[in-house]
């Protein structure tokens, strides 16, 4: 039936939600009657204007998309508006900088279950992620068995996936790796990856990605490529690597509808340092296909504009960043969960990129802290700030109770370090335990030891009731299955930090025996964290959890000796 809207914002008490493509007579109407501008024609893709007012007929909400992405990031503002059956009055035109924001599975380890990914693509959609790329070293048809199509299976829950990023207007790109074995001169080498796409594209696929990273062009796998391309070399391998992926552009995705330019990982993907490598892509390269970089490093400390621009001029083309944050699949990561906010990476590089996804962990619920923040960058770097969105990020977790988000930041400080390949930290490890105990020391070496006790009590006590809180106050199963041993590790180490306060109390009220009883049960519970290790199987280095290590540790260590 055809619906009167005039008719139906006269009704007392309803409220109207007009939504539509922006341009549309009745969409246009209703965001002025609400108080919003009329977007313009060149509203960017993925644009929306919202507009929200107080009527006295009961209220009025109007969303104009430029495109359906735009209308449905629309409607994921609304949802953010809408407080204890209240909605902001607002007037929002709103568009992302960033064509490309989201994820790439490309860690090594377990990769993700079918569910978790399921979760996965939901979740960009709240946050206007618009990428997810299917990568994951240990999945045998991603990589070592590249050839070989998938089991019915695993085929159906890729089927499976497809339509969940459409539900939920994320990009889903299919990558596969056949470097490790790939004869670049073989016909029937080319034909096996042809089909390994022409398969993904059946099931509804629409972008591509053909990975070539950690592989070596000193030796080639078959002896025909020798013949081809003369001996091993960065430019013979360049050579070669442009010769298969024009052919999948040009022979394949051109003879296809729908299908989004190709994306392409290189063999040297971390830096800008011109090589005959470099400049065998940059010259021969069919201009549309994407090149993915990683920064200049593996796992760089930040990423500048200049940097991205260096690295657009040596690619011949506006790089898309692979961000190595926040994968915990190397050996300096053991351990640990790494849920520091994205940061250090600099405003503007919009204006050099093509966009960004985060190669997030094994865990991929807890990744979820770092891939907020990334998708947040990708939609405005200008307006972007870490710990705002780190907040948000822990509000979203929580389902808006600020005790939980409280007790999630708290954990999430004893998980802040992050390291690079290097294994120097470009993250510092628990900063706000940092700052609350240097604090704590000064006061205390001023001779105010009950100033002292009392200012940091509060917080130990919130560290050793966070597990509790958060097992409780999380609704996200698949989160509590990533951090179990974390929270175990944390029930812990909170309680020796509390034990430790309380031996300083007793030392304080002059009761010696006492202190040393607390102190022995903090040195109890130290040991028993010693022994917390990670899920086995779960990430690609296993070890004992670490919790805010090189803060928390060594406090516990100094604080029987502090004397009076």
């Amino acid at each position: 039936d055809v619906v009167d809207l005039d008719e139906m914002r006269q009704r007392p008490g309803w409220l109207t939600v007009v939504v539509g493509a922006a341009g549309t007579p009745a969409v246009d109407d209703a965001l002025r009657d609400a108080g919003g501008a009329v977007p313009s024609e060149d509203l960017s893709a993925e644009g929306y204007a919202l507009a929200s007012k107080a009527q006295a007929s009961g209220g009025l909400v109007a969303i104009g998309g430029a495109d359906p992405d735009g209308i449905y990031y629309g409607a994921q503002t609304l949802r953010q508006l809408v407080t204890d059956k209240a909605i902001s009055a607002v007037s929002i035109t709103d568009y992302p900088l960033m064509r490309l924001r989201g994820s790439i599975e490309g860690f090594y380890g377990s990769p993700w279950s079918h569910q978790e990914r399921l979760d996965q693509l939901a979740f960009y959609g709240d946050i206007k992620a618009n990428t997810y790329i299917y990568a994951p070293k240990d999945d045998p048809y991603h990589r070592d068995q590249w050839r070989d199509p998938y089991p019915d299976q695993l085929y159906t829950q890729l089927g499976e996936l497809v339509q969940q990023a459409v539900d939920h207007h994320v990009r889903f790109t299919f990558a596969v790796s056949p470097g490790v074995s790939i004869c670049y001169s073989d016909p029937a080498d080319r034909d096996a990856l042809f089909a390994k796409l022409q398969a993904m594209y059946d099931l509804g696929v629409r972008s591509f990605s053909i990975a070539l990273d950690d592989i070596s062009y000193e030796e080639w796998n078959c002896p025909a490529d020798q013949e081809t391309y003369g001996d091993p070399s960065g430019g013979a391998a360049g050579q070669a690597q442009v010769d298969l992926l024009n052919a999948v552009q040009r022979e394949f995705l051109d003879q296809r509808d729908g299908v989004n330019p190709l994306q392409f990982v290189p063999t040297e993907y971390d830096n800008v340092d011109e090589t005959p490598y470099k400049q065998t892509i940059r010259e021969q390269l069919d201009e549309r296909v994407e090149v993915m970089w990683t920064g200049t490093d593996v796992v760089p400390p930040s990423i500048s504009v200049d940097e991205a621009a260096e690295a657009a001029d040596v690619w011949g083309r506006p790089v898309f960043i692979w961000d190595n944050y926040p994968v915990n699949d190397f050996w300096w990561t053991t351990g640990r969960l790494l849920m520091a906010p994205y940061a250090e990476r600099e405003a503007g590089l919009h204006t050099q990129v093509s966009g960004i996804v985060l190669n997030p962990m094994n865990q991929a619920s807890a990744s979820k802290v770092a891939l907020f923040g990334g998708a947040d960058f990708g939609w405005n770097d200008v307006a972007y700030d870490p710990y705002r969105t780190w907040n948000v990020a822990a509000d979203y977790l929580a389902g808006g109770d600020a005790a939980t988000t409280e007790a999630l930041l708290a954990f999430f400080d004893l998980q802040h370090r992050a390291p690079m390949f290097s294994g120097e930290a470009w993250q510092p490890p628990a900063p706000e335990l940092d700052r609350r105990l240097t604090e704590f020391r000064a006061t205390w070496d001023a001779g105010d030891h009950q100033k002292a006790l009392d200012k940091l009590r509060p917080y130990a006590e919130l560290l050793a009731s966070a597990p509790k809180v958060i097992t409780d106050g999380v609704a996200d199963p698949l989160f509590h299955d990533d951090v179990g041993p974390w929270m175990e590790s944390l029930t812990l180490w909170g309680g020796a930090l509390v034990s430790a306060l309380d031996g300083l109390q007793a030392r304080v009220d002059g009761d010696d025996e006492e202190a040393e009883q607390h102190f022995g049960e903090a040195s109890e519970l130290i040991e028993a964290a010693g022994e917390v290790e990670t899920i086995p199987g779960e990430t690609r280095t296993e070890g004992v959890i670490q919790m805010g290590d090189g803060v928390l540790d060594t406090f516990l260590a100094e604080a029987p000796e502090l004397g009076l």
